[in-house]
């Protein structure tokens, strides 16, 4: 048999286990990485072994397989249309591995892959795709091609186009802070299949270069407007181009429902019976902190942190914030949309109660190549984010956990 493999190339199959018998024989790290696939295919899983991982007991304290707790036995390959053997007695092994041949069932040997009658391939998963790779003695080589075409698959990278007829709709992308690394893998794949992409100017700019040739990209800051509001005349945009039967993305910076106005426009999608798929997306709120060096949380340092929307002044009528209960908290404050009221918010809070010297950093342009750290107290804030000429988009960060740093002193 071990000629026999030698000689020739694998056959690759696909096996529909639902339902079907499969015994494993050892409870280790092998059964652990191999079990979850087992199950999600359906498989009747029989784990046998004396002792298993923690992982691999709680799948059997769930129900997601059953164990015996035992070592092999003549006879256990009964019933068996795929087996699996890893356990760390040789003899056992060689045992189990003959009972299969002689009852023609397929079996793996995680100890010797060459007295085996089938091999594992590497294997991964993108939107129903199964992408699966085998080089022989290589599994290394196996597992780096089927990360490849994985990643491919999922960044769009590697495509193909659908033969199935699209539904029309539209995605609602959060794009993330701004690095283009930082969009999700769905985001990123839903985009390199997009038709149209409708994007806001916060947006990751970057990935909008990647686009194909065909992609009709609309700056959504230069739709006209006309009678409408500017928000209306992008809704009826998303509208007319999902009715068309285009595959529309609206791109947006961070995550599309916060101040992003993402709920307005599926309402607005949903009004008229346009299915909409909202991504999330990494908001800046956490991510821009965190990328310079500040978190937002930390033990004995802050329990909470609150976001706010700076884009009106504390002052105004129109404002919907509760500052003077935000200078009552203990935790970090986020100020978005805040530089041009930076003054403004930093005295209201002082006002109701907030420590002077509270640290304060405004982090502009987080997470690109252009990013700047600017820090102050609340008192200096104003002052500071003038004479520095910091400019949108920028984030605040108020509160004590902007003097952490990596080596857990306080600045």
């Amino acid at each position: 048999m071990a000629e026999h493999a030698a000689e020739h190339a694998a056959y690759p199959v696909g096996l529909r286990l639902s339902g079907r018998r499969v015994v494993v024989l050892g409870g280790g790290q092998v059964a652990q990485r191999r079990l979850p696939s087992l199950v999600a295919a359906g498989a009747d899983v029989l784990l046998i072994s004396p002792s298993a991982t923690p992982s691999v007991e709680a799948m059997a304290d769930t129900g997601e397989v059953r164990w015996e707790r035992r070592g092999y036995r003549p006879g256990d390959l009964d019933g068996a249309w795929y087996a699996l053997i890893s356990t760390d007695d040789p003899e056992a092994n060689a045992a189990a591995s003959q009972e299969a041949e002689d009852r023609r069932v397929w079996c793996v040997r995680s100890d010797d892959a060459e007295a085996a009658t089938a091999w594992t391939p590497a294997t991964g998963r993108s939107e129903g795709v199964t992408v699966a790779v085998l080089t022989g003695r290589d599994p290394r080589r196996s597992a780096a091609i089927r990360d490849a075409i994985v990643e491919g698959l999922r960044d769009g990278s590697l495509a193909a186009p659908h033969r199935r007829t699209r539904t029309p709709g539209v995605a609602l992308v959060g794009g993330g802070p701004g690095d283009p690394d930082l969009i999700t893998v769905r985001g990123r794949r839903l985009l390199a299949e997009a038709d149209v992409v409708i994007a806001d100017r916060l947006g990751p700019r970057d990935l909008l270069a990647e686009l194909p040739p065909h992609v009709e990209v609309i700056d959504a800051a230069k739709i006209p407007y006309g009678r409408f509001m500017a928000q209306e005349a992008i809704n009826n945009a998303l509208i007319e181009h999902a009715r068309a039967g285009k595959a529309v993305v609206r791109l947006k910076g961070g995550d599309p429902f916060v101040f992003g106005r993402g709920m307005e426009e599926a309402q607005a999608l949903a009004e008229v019976g346009i299915p909409c798929t909202v991504v999330p997306g990494i908001s800046s709120t956490i991510s821009v902190p965190g990328a310079a060096g500040i978190p937002v949380t930390h033990r004995g340092v802050a329990h909470e942190f609150t976001v706010v929307s700076g884009h009106v002044a504390p002052d105004d009528e129109r404002s919907l914030v509760d500052w003077p209960a935000l200078a009552g908290l203990r935790g970090t404050l986020v100020v978005l949309m805040g530089v041009e009221n930076s003054g403004a918010i930093a005295a209201k809070l002082i006002e109701h109660g907030r420590a002077a010297d509270t640290p304060a950093a405004v982090i502009q342009e987080g997470t690109t190549a252009a990013q700047r750290r600017v820090d102050a107290t609340l008192a200096t804030l104003g002052e500071t984010v003038r004479a520095e000429g910091v400019r949108p988009p920028a984030v605040i960060v108020i509160g004590d956990v902007v003097s952490v740093t990596a080596d857990r002193t306080h600045r």
